[in-house]
């Protein structure tokens, strides 16, 4: 789906997100036109953190393939203890900085935005430092499977993975990760998945 399609599809309005909870519900994150960027959509989001509680107080949170933002920013918004955003597009990493600093002015919220390979970067990451990992990888590239594979280490006790996907995918058994809540909106699968069964 294209930049301009997936903006089209009620997320916020052209070129923008909403964040739909936490201190910055409502606020909007204006995001560049990016060729395959693709914003989880608000009411994906809103079902996602419904399963996860509404707050977040204490998690670690990765935003592995960040784009918009609209995942990470969502967790910081919730009161996530860290939030760490990967992005190798320079114009969108730049997006989200600026949005960062517009949120939070006072830098009161820890989050760190890095212009970094997602896959390499989390394969050298420490393991079980994050309690929370969101992967929503470009779908033309078809990195979910190499995705999990990196983001499965990184859980600490209890972590959870959020994948997006074009296809429901199937983690492979040596990552000792079972389905816990999925669904689907329009062409997006969506899945929370955790350690053991």
């Amino acid at each position: 789906m294209s930049g301009q399609e997936a903006r089209a599809k009620g997320r916020g309005g052209p070129g923008e997100v909403r964040i739909v909870g936490g201190i910055w519900k409502r606020s909007k994150l204006p995001v560049p036109v990016s060729d395959g960027l693709r914003p989880t959509p608000d009411r994906v989001r809103e079902t996602v953190f419904n399963w996860l509680g509404q707050d977040l107080a204490g998690w670690r949170v990765l935003d592995a393939f960040a784009g918009s933002g609209a995942l990470g920013f969502e967790a910081a918004s919730r009161g996530a203890a860290r939030v760490v955003l990967l992005e190798r597009d320079g114009k969108l990493a730049a997006a989200l900085r600026a949005n960062q600093k517009r949120l939070d002015k006072d830098g009161a919220v820890p989050m760190t935005i890095e212009s970094a390979d997602a896959l390499a970067w989390m394969r050298r990451a420490a393991p079980g430092s994050f309690d929370l990992v969101f992967l929503d990888p470009p779908f033309a590239q078809g990195l979910f499977v190499d995705a999990l594979a990196a983001a499965a280490p990184l859980l600490g006790e209890h972590g959870l993975i959020y994948l997006e996907s074009p296809e429901p995918v199937a983690a492979p058994e040596a990552l000792g990760l079972s389905v816990w809540k999925e669904g689907r909106a329009g062409a997006v699968h969506y899945r929370l998945l955790r350690r053991g069964g």
